[in-house]
């Protein structure tokens, strides 16, 4: 299964927009397509440290997570993060969070004209 940029940042959205501080991603016997996707990617957001799996299945967003999180939530940001990513060939998901970061600094030094 490749890793889906896209869904991570849905699933990012999804779990913040929740009222319950959980996201339930287990895995049962003979998981349906989607329910698979679900579970490996927050298994992969907990690899990178973005989630952290509470219990088997049970996961809550970290700090890094939101930081993560902010710094795609424009969705200019979003698709020229995605772009440079894959003019490189594709890139890590630390690697995703400091090039969008970049954007992100290089867009309010822009606007508050301050080098940041």
């Amino acid at each position: 299964m490749k890793r889906d940029d896209d869904f991570i940042r849905e699933l990012l959205f999804e779990i913040e927009a929740s009222d319950d501080p959980y996201l339930i991603a287990d895995l049962v016997l003979s998981p349906s397509a989607e329910d698979l996707k679900r579970h490996m990617h927050a298994k992969w957001l907990s690899d990178a440290g973005l989630l952290l799996e509470e219990n088997d299945g049970v996961f809550r967003i970290t700090n890094q997570g939101h930081d993560y999180l902010a710094a795609i939530r424009d969705d200019g940001i979003w698709k020229k993060t995605k772009a440079a990513a894959s003019s490189a060939g594709g890139v890590g998901l630390s690697v995703m969070r400091d090039i969008a970061v970049a954007y992100v600094k290089q867009e309010l030094s822009a606007r508050l004209g301050l080098q940041i």
